[in-house]
């Protein structure tokens, strides 16, 4: 089969075309046929710094974790699909796993769900690191009506996800965003948008929220920014986050009371622990997506195979609006 492959980790040249052998099918497990794979964040810190990740795959490596596609083949103790199934999941890339810059991957049959039917391969390639991620975080955090929502980074890949949950869930969503492009892509998505550059958090909280804060906060930027969530968010608040790589003053997390939420969706595929609530999730995104209350945006820049490099460039240079894809 056709791959991309690195044998070295470094920059977005690292990416070679290879010929492998088509993997093998181990019990519990099923053969997809990838149709396209999204880049991630952490698919381009594993390539630049895998030597001092502990999960990172050995070389020579296939990178990539979301994918869609068509199951080719059932492995033993597989029950819920059948050959010719439509599925999406985010199920390697790390670790043992192999990724999903290849024409075939096997694919933890817990770890997947069936595609959203009204979604193309290539949207519901962009959903699940994302989906998975915003879901956790939110429903951690206890989400639900009536409550103000703020998202940090409303027109990143997880925060445009965390969005349309949050409104899902019955929230009055706000988000910040850097610009006029983003500032209306979370205003379409049915949010607040507030400019962070423009506006001081204390402006925003006093407009917003008459001074009380926010209930819940969702901190995609994550790093020096969680302490403008603590000051944004209201007594007795809940904050999550995705980046909590960083030294800070908790002071004001105590002061009021702020419960602190890490969301690190990779565990499961890390640690082989609870596989099964990662597809528990995507089956209700495939729900809410086909009910039209979900939407993944896509990057309007396409890339195919042997333009892996070129996508890792494009979503490291900060221009890419929705979830690069790279379609098969």
């Amino acid at each position: 089969m056709k791959a991309m492959v690195i044998r070295a980790f470094g920059g977005p040249e690292a990416f070679e075309p290879a010929e492998m052998d088509k993997p093998d099918l181990n019990p519990g497990h099923v053969l997809v046929k990838v149709a396209a794979t999204s880049v991630n964040t952490i698919d381009l810190m594993i390539r630049q710094m895998g030597a001092d990740l502990p999960f990172a795959p050995a070389l020579p490596a296939v990178l990539g974790m979301d994918f869609a596609g068509t199951i080719v083949a059932i492995g033993e103790g597989v029950t819920e699909y059948t050959v010719g199934d439509e599925v999406y999941g985010c199920a390697g890339g790390l670790g043992e796993l192999q990724g999903t810059l290849a024409e075939y991957m096997p694919a933890d049959a817990r770890l997947i769900a069936r595609k959203p039917a009204n979604l193309s391969m290539r949207e519901a390639a962009a959903l699940p690191l994302v989906g998975i991620t915003a879901f956790e975080a939110l429903t951690r955090a206890g989400t639900g009506k009536g409550q103000r929502v703020l998202v940090h980074g409303g027109a990143g890949g997880v925060g445009h996800v965390a969005v349309q949950l949050a409104r899902h869930f019955g929230a009055e969503v706000f988000a910040t965003g850097g610009g006029d492009k983003q500032l209306s892509l979370i205003e379409k998505l049915g949010a607040k948008g507030i400019n962070y550059k423009t506006e001081k958090v204390a402006d925003y909280v006093a407009s917003h929220t008459q001074g009380a804060g926010f209930d819940v906060i969702f901190d995609t930027v994550g790093g020096a920014n969680l302490l403008n969530s603590f000051d944004a968010a209201a007594l007795n608040g809940q904050v999550a986050t995705t980046l909590s790589l960083a030294e800070l003053d908790l002071s004001v997390v105590h002061f009021k009371g702020l419960s602190l939420h890490v969301v690190f969706m990779l565990l499961p595929m890390i640690h082989n622990h609870a596989r099964s609530v990662h597809g528990r999730i995507l089956a209700e995104l495939t729900t809410l997506a086909e009910a039209g209350g979900l939407r993944p945006v896509v990057d309007e820049h396409r890339f195919g195979l042997r333009d892996a490099g070129k996508a890792h460039e494009r979503l490291a240079s900060g221009q890419a609006m929705g979830k690069v894809v790279i379609e098969l």
